[in-house]
């Protein structure tokens, strides 16, 4: 695109945002998402309709998740276990807990984008929140979350691992990664209803933020560039929940990262949401 273009399209673009950036529009914006949290009947039932549409005629229903999950890890840990020279029984559980949590994350990010264009033939027949789509795609994952945290918990019984109280801890991370998980739905669920593109671009971003995100290694492999964790987001929404898994509290710092993530994203979706939510 030619210099002149993008700073044509960067004016035109500002200059939508601050006209359409009003207080009325803002309260519109923060009505709709307080609105669609009340619509609980709605969501959820959307939610566990997909569920059963996805498994309908199935033996096993959703465990297929967890089968699935648990082949994974157990295939990988074991490979990687050797590949590493770590103990099995202490990676193994690490590995679970990591692939248990990036679930609900990844899938979050997924179908979040693509949470306004699956849910496009209800937009148009049914008036209400748009937000509703986006707590359908929370409480979706949240379902799923809770068929895959059996793997992780095989494995900490298989090997005699005992988080103790510490564990209640992935509690208010699992909340925390579900507040962020909404305004990713929000704002790239919206940019990707106008830009088809966008979701397949998120696709591939978070497949290679997988290989970046301490999941199948561990942080203290990386010694002296611990920038490629400071600075990824993803790591630390991963860590404050499965670092309580493991019978670790997580940091000062982790949370510190955590809320500034949320506060910006946030910040930049109401913006967004608030100009462009029709």
């Amino acid at each position: 695109m030619p210099p002149s273009v993008r700073s044509q399209l960067g004016f035109w673009l500002f200059a939508q945002l601050r006209a359409g950036l009003t207080a009325a529009n803002v309260v519109k914006a923060l009505d709709d998402i307080v609105q669609g949290f009340w619509r609980i009947e709605l969501w959820a039932t959307l939610g566990f309709q997909e569920i059963r549409n996805r498994y309908r005629r199935s033996t096993l229903g959703p465990f297929w998740l967890t089968l699935s999950l648990g082949t994974m890890v157990l295939a990988l840990g074991l490979l990687y276990a050797g590949i590493l020279r770590q103990p099995i029984d202490d990676y193994l559980t690490y590995v679970a807990a990591g692939f248990t949590v990036w679930g609900l994350i990844s899938g979050l990010i997924l179908d979040g984008t693509r949470g306004f264009i699956d849910a496009e033939p209800l937009i148009r027949q049914m008036p209400g929140p748009l937000s509703v789509y986006i707590y359908r795609v929370l409480w979706t994952q949240l379902i799923i979350f809770a068929h895959n945290i059996w793997v992780y918990v095989i494995a900490a019984l298989v090997f005699a691992v005992s988080p103790g109280w510490t564990v209640l801890l992935a509690l208010p991370g699992v909340l925390a990664v579900l507040i962020n998980g909404m305004w990713i739905g929000l704002l790239f669920g919206l940019i990707g209803a106008r830009f088809r593109d966008v979701p397949q671009i998120v696709a591939s971003v978070t497949q290679l933020m997988f290989f970046l995100t301490p999941i199948i290694w561990k942080p203290g492999m990386l010694e002296g560039r611990v920038l490629v964790l400071d600075f990824n987001p993803l790591y630390h929404l991963l860590e404050i929940v499965r670092a309580p898994l493991l019978g670790h509290a997580p940091t000062v710092a982790q949370w510190l990262a955590v809320g500034l993530i949320t506060l910006l994203g946030w910040s930049l979706t109401l913006l967004f949401y608030s100009v462009y939510r029709w």
